[in-house]
């Protein structure tokens, strides 16, 4: 309804509440807009009327009155519980209504109905905190409300109790809302209205009670985030009114406090909320806060008055100060500061790094601070550096990583100190990102991190720096965050030696030693061994430093260095255990008082002359002393006390060792330590001598002691190099003598509790404990005559029989807790008999064979006696030969009603299981130490029939077996497999296939998985089954290939599995007679698999491989790229080792030796030992150069291009390394025949660098040796001009090499004229690395001195018969062409290029000959030829993972350093030091990013001009520009950025992989993303321009040719291709052809051509140029 309609109604109506009535909707409906607006309208109208006639009609006002409380506001409530206002159609009625309730209020003018609505309305706001915002039945929604109290404000009176309770609502619905929308609808919409409706005195109140509830709450509130975001939020919504125009003022400049309103750059709270906000993580937060520091910085540059003081009178921090003075300092500051926070921003690096020389300029004004006259706190820099921590961008962050570290400012005491907590808490949690630590591109493998240097001389500054209240807390603090978040091997390796780097301070006390145990409980349990080794050794070496003794007791020390594992770090002999022992002499006295100490035993304790031997004798003394009430039946004590006393007593001797030898000599050292240690051990060692006479001793106090046993026995053991028991230290000695003086009493103690006294469940675990101690004693006291009789005269024997006699009882009906438990422990006790009396060469069984090509050796398996006891075997074979006793079960016992519940139980199928793997593992000791025969029993005497049995029980096994017990059985069945493979092959491939799925389900657990993928190896890889040929056993055959595959699959993601499998093989196959000690040790013995040296022997070994080839293969190939993170590991690793012995984890932890490089050392060096002569040997290196000449031709046919360090580049240069070693023992017919040829084809093939050297020393190899194949080498250079273009380099550098060739060639005149003749032809070629290549040849070979006289002796008529003149007039036009050169070479690009060659190393100081070496091979060339430094082998990995023959070739290193002296660097590449340095702009363009659509991530599957299009990037231009010629990505990035700019249709390029190009990227920032580009390779160019033209194209190219167009008189077609040509030859001849037009560019320099990036730009701009003004024209006219 139209207001006219409606005025006119009022008008002539004077009735006006019937008026109202008509317009009005029924009660309790739902009314529509129409009727909703007319009455608004109408209302308004009314309401005119009113004012004009100044009377009130109170019949209308009680309609008013009822409209608003009948219908409005019963509809707005109806509406909040719906929420239908919250649709597009509902909205338009809830604003309708709003406007209604408005004229209804307004006309009224009833106070009364105002103030009622209100506080309904504000009932909403006060039911917020205990509801968190939820809305309440009857009540209005928070949105309907704001609306309604926005209408209300105006029209509410100036009542100061209403503000008072209107004030807190606001605020309580600031802090309990939780979407910023609804906060921001309140601020604008309440808060805005009720400061416009105020006075200036209520305004201020209403300001001042909103700034001291915001400071409050985010001083006081836990969600520091949140409260932030909401804080700044309000800030910013009032900061007009905190900061007004100076005309507007609420606080008068010259009273600023007059009305109340603090102000705020005077607060620290809100100081402290901006640099909150500035830190935040939302970026809406960050830029609020940013904007209110631009307000308050304006608003000081306005005002230019003193603003703050270095030292406030109530005791506060001032963060913002101005200085009239100095103001256009601080306005450089703070312009500079801004400029870095926005760009801070974006996330791209290029555009984050020229600011940050910038924070210099900040450093210096803070720097002021020292010296007093600071305008700008330190704390502003915090913040700077970390937003830059903060970036999502790592490498953002890694340039703030830098860049603090390298900041001197910390350097100082007040800096230090401020930085503190910083430092502590977002500096520490970055630190722990393992990305920061990945080496430089300047630096090498196993070289420290640059970080990790930088971190320590940080650490060491920043600690010396602060104050010395400080540093104690700050270190604290420090390790507590280690501790309070997991980090990663890497991060806390490299903070742990920063740690160690401080220098000594008393600076922890019982609190830093608890949080140091925290870090390594929690945080390095999942670390890999020899990092966490090397991290627990930098920790102890730091708190030993930085622990104040004074403050910590002895118990305290102890219970810290109990948590230092002796395999991993602290072990007995390494350089940490040393310094342990110096640090307790050092402080033995200062140590404080430890509580419990007692008088007892003082007659003892008199004789002990040092405080840390009382606390030894102490601590034993309480370990050995137990209840009196101890059960006989109760659970092992854990051995964790044991192993913490063993310690004790160690150090306590080691440490009474050291001050004796200091004050007494080396005299009477063992005398001393025995004494020490008697007195120490004098109770613990009568208990061990009452063991087997005293029956009631109690139990606890036996097992304590035997724990105690085993722990100093191992402790002691544990020297350096990781060796075992070396008894030459004084206290090993004296610990070895106390121990055997009870070594009686022990064992009869033992041997009474194995013979039938163990018989319930807890005992299994005390068996478990009594076979630890025997082992440890045999393994120590084996060599000792009359305990070695014995043993085998008494003691095991009867051991033996009890066992057997238990083992052979019937079994019982009910299985009861006693007859069970006896049956479990003594099959444990025949596993150990077993053990001790098997062969030599066989008690490390579960063991790899001992030899250098063993790639990981097991450090899970327990140590094994290294003497062989004699013991008759017969009734043991006899025992387990019977197939009853195959896999037999362990009954869980059944509990009778005499039985107590007995809880473990719970764990019997444990017990059971490792029943099973007993049995097993004394039948595969049994069939090593008695030799070859029938394992198990069988009708008649069918041994197989026995084999089989036994064999289909040991694949049962496997699947009843836990994966953590199958090794025996593995084991079993390695021995058992080769022997019956022939008559049970089925039987045998699903026993080798159950196998490897076993290995497979390990795969996760690093403890169990190496020792099962060895003894799979030894299984699956027997010598017996690899000479098996496919006719033979075809389905086992099948098997293990499918297995081969399956492992090398594995080996790509787990490293060192392949090393397993070639390290065997290559033991295996390796010839008997090598002549030399060092050969018997690599040949070795594996686990039965020897055989005798004869040559037939190694026939047949070699016949295997052959047949196996495949490995062979692969280990010369292999050297996958890893993630970037096992990458890191890797070098991580690598450096750590490398620190040697000073690290003791390198002594402690044993090498598991996984280095990817292992497997091609390893086959390189079994391929060395291989012999020419031998027929079998020859054959196997043919066909291994086969295979890599295969390999190699498959990637250059598929890949004609590659990229550097790529997977393809690497496997080649695999390829011809692996060639190169194996080129002097192959045969001469294949040499010529074969690799010259091929050689040859792959000199004309695109090659990396690192190829090109070694297929070039290659052809000069073969050529030197077989100087009669010469004519090949020529035939080279009369290719197909297309197909020698640049390839034809390649051959040239052997030219240059022509000096050394020519001492063999028989026709050395000729020879050496026509390499004059094909290296001067060449120098006349187009192409400018070509001519530099033949430039080069044609002066080496011309330099030849001898030659050339000769050829000048033989003159005119001193031919030879038949020969012409040998030179003729060729020296002229040589010597004039060399003139020619080195005067054209003098200036510019040519001089630099022209020198770079010369100097390069293949063709300066490198010998083809005299460098053929390993090191050159493998190390040398890649180190100089750019590949990535992980394909380098230094020359030590070839010592020490494999063992060479004395006259290997290729020897393994050079004769002389010159090439080794030499640093990288090609000529055809820029200095990478220029490309490296980098501009620090003095001014920083500032980008505007006019859209934030992230369509990269979101859809990555689109092409380009796909995205373009979608993106509505839509063109009116027809010009398509093909570069499909072009080949060098930075010409093409450039040019893909110039069509974008100026609109052309498309881009066409060779291969769209440009497009993913790092020197593409670079130069076209982006510009791909927004223009088509597609894909025409250059053969099929001809079909695509012929297309183009029947599509109305006009073809036109770049080109001068005698009938080209000048560019300024040529008119472009509409639609026009641009076809442009090759950087070096132009557009072919056949392409010339189907142009309609050439243009050329008119040129007025010397230089004759322009480059190809340049003149398209040129040509595309004329084209825009000439359609925009067309375009331009056209309009106009229009």
């Amino acid at each position: 309804m139209s207001s006219l309609l409606i005025d006119e109604f009022v008008a002539n109506c004077p009735n006006s509440d019937t008026i109202l009535d008509s317009f009005l909707w029924p009660p309790d409906t739902w009314p529509d807009l129409e009727r909703v607006e007319a009455a608004h309208m109408l209302l308004e109208a009314l309401n005119a009327r009113c004012r004009e006639e100044e009377n009130r009609n109170e019949l209308l006002s009680t309609k008013v009155r009822a409209l608003i409380w009948e219908r409005c506001i019963p509809l707005l409530v109806q509406m909040s519980e719906n929420a239908s206002h919250k649709s597009e159609s509902g909205a338009k009625i809830f604003n309708s209504l709003c406007r209604l309730l408005g004229s209804c209020l307004a006309l009224l003018h009833d106070s009364k109905e105002v103030e009622k609505l209100t506080a309904i309305t504000l009932s909403v706001f006060t039911s917020l905190e205990g509801d968190d915002g939820i809305h309440i039945k009857g009540q209005f929604d928070m949105d309907i409300a704001v609306e309604i109290l926005a209408i209300l404000l105006p029209l509410l009176p100036g009542d100061q109790d209403l503000l008072s309770k209107l004030t807190p609502c606001i605020l309580s619905a600031v802090k309990v809302l939780s979407g910023d929308a609804q906060v921001s609808k309140i601020l604008v919409r309440v808060l805005f209205t009720l400061l416009h409706c105020v006075d200036d005195r209520s305004r201020a109140d209403i300001l001042l009670r909103i700034w001291q509830d915001l400071c409050f709450w985010h001083q006081n509130e836990n969600n520091a985030h949140a409260v932030t975001s909401r804080a700044l939020l309000c800030l910013t919504a009032v900061s007009d009114y905190l900061f007004p125009p100076s005309e507007t003022a609420l606080r008068p400049t010259t009273t600023p406090h007059s009305t109340g309103l603090p102000d705020p750059r005077c607060s620290l709270s809100f100081w402290t909320v901006i640099q909150a906000g500035l830190t935040h993580r939302d970026n809406v937060a960050r830029k609020r806060a940013l904007y209110l520091l631009k307000k308050c910085v304006a608003q000081s540059e306005m005002e230019n008055s003193d603003l703050g003081s270095p030292t406030s009178p109530d005791g506060e921090v001032c963060l913002f100060r101005w200085v009239p003075s100095k103001s256009k300092e601080l306005q450089t500051f703070w312009q500079d500061y801004v400029l870095i926070m926005e760009t801070l921003e974006e996330n791209q690096i290029h555009v984050v790094r020229p600011v940050l020389n910038r924070i210099n300029t900040l450093i210096e004004a803070t720097v002021m601070e020292e010296s007093g006259g600071g305008m700008v706190h330190a704390c502003w820099l915090q913040c700077v550096y970390e937003r830059l921590l903060q970036s999502e961008n790592k490498a953002v962050m890694r340039e703030g990583v830098h860049h603090l570290l390298d900041l001197q400012i910390l350097n100082t005491t007040t800096f230090a100190n401020t930085f503190s907590q910083f430092i502590v808490g977002p500096f520490m949690d970055v630190l722990s990102e393992s990305s920061l630590y990945q080496r430089t591109a300047n630096q090498l493998i196993g070289e420290c991190p640059e970080v990790g240097l930088k971190l320590q001389t940080f650490m060491l500054n920043f600690f010396s720096s602060l104050s010395q209240e400080r540093k104690g807390p700050v270190l604290l603090q420090l390790i507590k965050r280690l501790g309070s978040r997991h980090w990663c091997a890497v991060p806390l390796l490299f903070f742990s030696q920063a740690l160690a780097a401080l220098p000594v301070c008393p600076l922890l006390g019982p609190d830093g030693l608890l949080a140091l145990r925290e870090v390594l409980r929690c945080t390095m349990i999942t670390h890999q061994v020899l990092l966490r080794g090397s991290a627990q050794c930098f920790l102890l070496h730091s708190a030993l430093c930085q622990t104040d003794v004074q403050s910590v007791s002895l118990e305290e020390v102890f219970s810290f260095l109990i948590h230092f594992r002796p395999d991993e770090s602290l072990s007995r002999g390494t350089a940490l255990w040393n310094e342990v022992c110096e640090w307790f002499v050092k402080h033995e006295s200062a140590f404080r008082p430890g509580v419990g100490s007692s008088d007892a035993g003082i007659l003892l304790e008199g004789q002990l002359t040092s405080s840390l031997q009382r606390y030894a004798w102490h601590r034993l003394d309480a370990f050995l002393t137990v209840p009196a009430s101890t059960e006989q039946t109760e659970r092992l004590q854990d051995s964790g006390e044991a192993e913490l006393l063993a310690l004790t007593v160690l150090l306590c001797a080691d440490v009474e060792e050291r001050r004796q030898g200091e004050g007494k000599g080396e005299g009477g050292e063992e005398g001393a330590a025995q004494c020490t240690l008697e007195r120490l051990l004098v109770g613990w060692l009568e208990v061990l001598r009452r063991l087997s006479t005293s029956l009631y001793l109690p139990l606890c106090k036996s097992d304590k002691s035997l724990q105690l046993l085993v722990h100093l026995l191992q402790l002691r053991r544990r020297r350096a190099a990781g060796t075992e028991a070396n008894t030459d230290d004084a206290v090993s000695g004296a610990v070895r003598t106390l121990v055997l003086s009870v070594v009686e009493s022990v064992q009869g103690y033992i041997s009474r509790r194995l013979s039938g006294e163990l018989q319930e469940v807890c005992d299994v675990e005390r068996a478990d404990l009594y076979l630890c101690v025997l082992r440890e004693l045999m393994l120590e006291f084996g060599s000792v005559a009359w305990y070695r009789g014995n043993l085998e005269h008494s003691f095991l024997p009867a051991l033996s029989a009890t066992s057997l006699r238990i083992l052979k009882e019937p079994s019982e009906q009910v299985p009861s807790v006693c007859g069970q438990v006896q049956r479990a422990v003594a099959m444990a006790v025949l596993s150990l008999v077993c053990e001790v009396t098997a062969s030599e060469t066989s008690l490390t069984h579960s063991q790899p064979p001992s030899s250098t090509y063993t790639p990981v050796p097991d450090t899970h398996t327990r140590h094994t006696p290294r003497h062989r006891f004699s013991l008759p075997l017969s009734p043991l074979r006899e025992y387990f030969s019977l197939p009853q006793h195959l896999n037999q079960a362990l009954l869980k016992p059944i509990l009778t009603s005499s039985d107590e519940e007995v809880p473990l139980l719970r764990d019997w199928g444990r017990v059971a299981a490792r029943y099973i793997s007993d049995q097993w593992s004394c039948r595969g000791l049994l069939q090593r130490a008695v030799g070859p025969g029938p394992s198990v029993k069988a009708e008649g005497d069918k041994e197989v029939q026995g084999s089989r049995v036994a064999l289909e029980a040991a694949v049962e096994a496997l699947s009843l077996l836990p994966s953590d017990l199958v090794l025996p059985v593995l084991d079993y069945m390695a021995l058992l497999l080769p022997h019956m493979v022939l008559q049970e092959e089925g039987v045998c491939v699903e026993a080798v296939r159950l196998s490897w799925r076993v290995v497979q389900a390990l795969s996760g657990n690093a403890h169990d998985f190496w020792p099962a993928l060895h003894a799979f190896i030894r299984l699956a890889f027997h010598r017996d089954i690899l000479e098996l040929g496919k006719d033979q056993a075809p389905a086992l055959t099948s098997a293990i290939q499918q297995i081969v595959c399956e492992l090398m699959e594995l080996s790509e993601v787990r490293s060192g599995v392949f090393n397993v499998l070639i390290g065997h093989c290559c033991q295996t196959w390796m010839p008997s007679d090598l002549g030399s000690d060092r050969g018997d040790a690599i040949r070795g013995s594996d686990s039965g698999q020897g055989g005798g040296g004869d040559d037939d022997d190694d026939d047949e070994r070699f016949s295997s491989a052959v047949s196996h080839l495949d490995i062979l293969t692969r280990a010369c190939l292999h050297g996958p790229v890893f993630r970037r993170d096992q990458r890191l590991i890797q070098e991580v690793q690598m450096y750590v080792e490398q620190l040697g012995e000073q690290c003791a984890a390198n002594v402690a932890v044993t090498s598991d030796n996984r280095d990817e490089q292992f497997p091609r050392v390893c086959v390189l060096a079994f391929l060395s030992h291989l012999k020419p002569t031998n027929q079998k040997h020859r054959q196997l290196m043919e066909e291994l150069a086969l295979r890599l000449i295969e390999k190699d031709r498959a990637i250059a046919r598929s890949k004609t291009r590659y990229y550097s360090n790529s997977l393809q580049h690497r496997i080649r240069n695999r390829v011809w390394q692996s060639l190169l070693v194996l080129l002097p023992k192959l045969h001469r017919e294949f040499v010529v025949g074969t690799l010259l040829a091929y050689a040859c084809e792959a000199g004309f093939s695109s090659n990396q660098a690192s190829v090109k050297y070694l297929i070039e020393w290659s052809l000069l190899l073969i050529l030197h040796t077989h100087p009669t194949h010469t004519h090949t080498f020529w035939d080279c250079f009369d290719g197909e001009h297309e197909k020698t273009k640049t390839s034809i380099c390649t051959f040239l550098s052997v030219l240059v090499h022509m000096e050394t060739l020519l001492p063999r060639l028989e026709d050395k005149l000729c020879q050496w004229r026509r390499a004059l003749e094909v290296s001067l032809q060449w120098c006349f070629s187009h192409n400018f690395s070509v001519r530099l290549y033949a430039l080069l040849a044609l002066k080496r070979v011309w330099g030849l001195e001898g030659l050339r006289e000769e050829a000048r002796r033989r003159g005119p008529g001193q031919e030879e018969e038949g020969a012409t003149d040998p030179l003729g007039g060729l020296a002229t036009v040589i010597q004039a062409c060399l003139a020619q050169a080195e005067t054209a070479q003098n200036t510019g690009n040519a001089l630099r290029n022209w020198s770079r060659i010369q100097e390069h190393f293949f063709f300066s100081v490198f010998h083809p000959i005299k460098d053929y070496s390993l090191e050159t091979i493998f190390y040398s060339f890649p180190r100089l030829s750019d590949l990535a430094d992980d394909e380098w082998i230094p020359v030590w990995k070839f010592s020490k993972m494999a063992a060479l023959p004395m006259d290997s070739s290729p020897p393994l290193s050079n004769p002389t350093p010159q090439l080794s002296r030499m640093q990288p660097g090609d000529w055809v590449q820029q200095d990478r030091g220029e490309q490296e340095q980098e501009e620090r702009w003095s001014e920083v363009q500032k980008k505007v990013t006019a859209w934030r659509l992230s369509f990269l991530e979101e859809e990555p599957h689109m092409a380009a001009q796909q995205r373009a299009l979608r993106l509505g990037k839509h063109t009116a231009s027809a010009l398509l520009v093909v570069a499909s010629l072009i080949d060098k990505p930075t010409n093409l990035g450039g040019l893909c950025r110039t069509c974008e700019i100026f609109g052309a249709s498309g881009l066409v390029l060779d291969s769209l992989r440009h497009v993913s190009d790092k020197q593409f990227q670079a130069l076209s920032v982006s510009s791909e993303l927004w223009l088509p580009i597609m894909e025409v390779r250059p053969g099929e160019l001809s079909s695509f321009l012929q297309l183009k033209k029947a599509e109305g194209y006009s073809i036109v190219g770049v080109e001068q040719t005698a009938n080209s167009h000048k560019l300024q008189d040529y008119t472009f077609p509409q639609k026009t291709l641009l076809l442009l040509g090759n950087e070096r030859e132009g557009i072919p001849a056949p392409l010339l052809q189907l142009l309609d037009v050439c243009v050329e560019i008119p040129q007025e320099g010397v230089t004759r051509s322009l480059n190809v990036h340049v003149s398209a730009a040129l040509l595309v701009w004329e084209y825009t140029r000439q359609h925009l003004h067309s375009s331009t024209t056209q309009a106009v006219a229009q």
